[in-house]
Order: C-alpha cells, then sequence, then structure tokens
C-alpha cells in the first residue's frame, strides 16, 4: 500500500505542471503554427490569465496557506482553462477580463470575441497609407523603417 501512495503522489506532483505548463506550451507552439487565429487567442487568454492567477497567488500566499485544498482547486480550474472542449480560457477572457478593460477603457470597443477573430475581416483592413504611418510613438518606435530603393 505504501508504493501504491508513493505513486500517486508523484502522479500529483507531475499532474500541475504538465496540466499548467507543459501541455498549454505544446498546444501554444501548435497554435502558432497552424494558419487559423481562433487557437492562437484562446492560447493568448489562457497564457494571460495564468499570469493574473499566479500574481493574486503570490500576493495572497500568506492567505493560500491557510486553505489545505488550494492546490487541487488551482488544478481543476486550470484544466477547465486548458482542456480544448471547454474553451475556458476564452469563456473567462471574453466575459470578465474584456468587459473590465473597456469599463476602465483600456481597449478599444467594438463587438468581437476570442472566438470571432477580426484579423481575417478584410473590411477593417487599414489602408496602405494607414499602414505605413505608425498609430502611436511607441509603434514608430518599435516598427522598424521601410527603405523604397531597390536593391
Amino acid at each position: 500500500m505504501d508504493k501504491l501512495w508513493t505513486i500517486l503522489t508523484h502522479l500529483h506532483s507531475l499532474a500541475g505542471p504538465t496540466v499548467m505548463l507543459l501541455y498549454p506550451l505544446y498546444a501554444s507552439v501548435q497554435a502558432m503554427e497552424s494558419p487559423s487565429k481562433l487557437d492562437d487567442e484562446q492560447w493568448l487568454a489562457y497564457w494571460i490569465l495564468y499570469s493574473f492567477i499566479t500574481l493574486v497567488e503570490m500576493v495572497l500566499e500568506s492567505l493560500i496557506y491557510w486553505i489545505p485544498i488550494w492546490y487541487e482547486l488551482k488544478l481543476l480550474f486550470i484544466a477547465w482553462l486548458v482542456l480544448p472542449n471547454f474553451r475556458g480560457a476564452a469563456f473567462i477572457y471574453d466575459k470578465f477580463v474584456r468587459e473590465q478593460l473597456r469599463k476602465h477603457g483600456l481597449t478599444a470597443g467594438g463587438s468581437g470575441s476570442v472566438g470571432s477573430s477580426k484579423k481575417d475581416d478584410k473590411s477593417s483592413s487599414p489602408s496602405s497609407k494607414d499602414k505605413e504611418k505608425p498609430k502611436s510613438k511607441l509603434l514608430s518606435f518599435v516598427t522598424p523603417k521601410k527603405d523604397h530603393e531597390a536593391y
């Protein structure tokens, strides 16, 4: 019975990194290499939520220490965010994060969701004149200058 308990303990300690980091890392790379933008947005939403959960966990560490099943609850919640059948990360991002960002004026309005990609919409593509003109000082700093001379 002791060996079974040891095996279960090791599986439990491997489940967290596997569910929270290894599978999302693999799926994120696959999403970046696929032509679809839908999965890119799902995994961007996951990493945003995961980083927020990690920050909250760091700030509230002394309080969380007193919750005996915190790790199991976190593991279940992260599994719900990660598993593609549930699309939990996209759901949480659409319903809570995006609404809070809009409420505080941190993003442009408009009706888009993680599930509906604005990148593929041809009507919202900027003209060639808009492409040359950066929208902010940061973008003008980061955007490389195009050399119009022929080589």
